[in-house]
């Protein structure tokens, strides 16, 4: 109860990327720019997509709530780290880091259920195009995106209840920039094991089915040798999980401080910056969009 309501009252301090003091303004601003070109880069797709008829498409109703989440999914995390460089205390509240952690959980696993989506989108366009309305129909649509949101904040409940079980007692820094699920395990001082066990099983679950569906969309399309039509769609699918297996698809034994930071910045920070010019600048449909955006505002 003592370490519980230590807990509650001082919370945790956040390490951040680097305890050099020479580093936390040059960071600063290095990922100030990226979280502007991010969430810049996301909202001209979404206005591109939603103010031109001819994308409204399911492939890009799945690509406008990708880039609603991938701002979301940023927001959660970039501003309190730029907070935190310019700050010498960088402490989070015990509430405010299980809060984080769910937000962050919620909106990384939608965006993967997206990407399962937007795979699934392909495969019915190019394998079976003739039951293509009917397949992907707007109510499939909104039910798709519905059940992928309902699923993730279902998975993030569960696992801050959790998390919110587990006692701090001897350390209460974070080696990590946010309340991510192995640096906060890492702290704690009771026995783990069976936590560890369940997040990995459960995890397992939620993050593998959307990647095997996935991976099962793409050999069919392989066979059908339509794959370039869907070399976007792959390289934002292996940037995504590529990281997100890296960091959590391992025992807590093996985790890094160093390493895992690095990754983690890929999926949390770049990726959702890349996005929009990974489906823009090979998309003939999207630049007209853009275009006829640009042409809107400034004419």
């Amino acid at each position: 109860l003592r370490n519980s309501l230590w807990c509650s009252t001082s919370g945790f301090i956040l390490l951040g990327l680097s305890s050099n003091p020479q580093l936390q303004k040059p960071l600063f601003a290095i990922f100030l720019i990226m979280y502007l070109v991010t969430v810049v880069g996301n909202v001209l797709i979404i206005l591109a997509i939603y103010s031109d008829p001819r994308l409204q498409t399911p492939m890009y109703f799945f690509l406008s709530n990708l880039s609603f989440m991938d701002i979301c999914f940023t927001t959660v995390i970039v501003p309190k780290m730029l907070v935190n460089f310019l700050s010498e205390t960088k402490v989070i509240s015990y509430m405010g880091c299980l809060v984080q952690m769910y937000v962050f959980m919620a909106f990384g696993n939608t965006d993967s259920y997206l990407l399962a989506s937007m795979a699934i989108d392909r495969l019915v366009a190019i394998c079976n195009p003739l039951h293509y309305d009917v397949v992907m129909n707007p109510r499939h649509c909104l039910l798709m995106l519905l059940g992928s949101c309902s699923i993730s904040h279902l998975h993030s409940l569960f696992r801050v209840l959790l998390m919110s079980r587990l006692s701090f007692c001897a350390s209460h820094v974070i080696k990590h920039f946010f309340c991510d699920t192995q640096p906060v395990l890492k702290l704690s001082c009771s026995d783990t094991s069976s936590s560890q066990m369940v997040v990995m099983t459960e995890t397992l679950a939620v993050i593998v089915t959307p990647f095997l569906c996935i991976i099962f969309s793409y050999l069919r399309i392989i066979v059908t040798k339509a794959f370039s039509t869907c070399g976007s769609h792959l390289t934002a699918v292996s940037l995504f999980y590529g990281s997100i297996i890296y960091v959590y698809f391992r025992p807590l034994s093996m985790y890094s401080v160093v390493r895992d930071r690095v990754a983690t910045v890929m999926y949390t920070v770049v990726t959702p910056m890349l996005n929009p010019f990974i489906y823009s600048l090979r998309n003939k449909d999207m630049k007209r969009g853009l275009k006829k955006l640009w042409d809107r505002i400034y004419w």
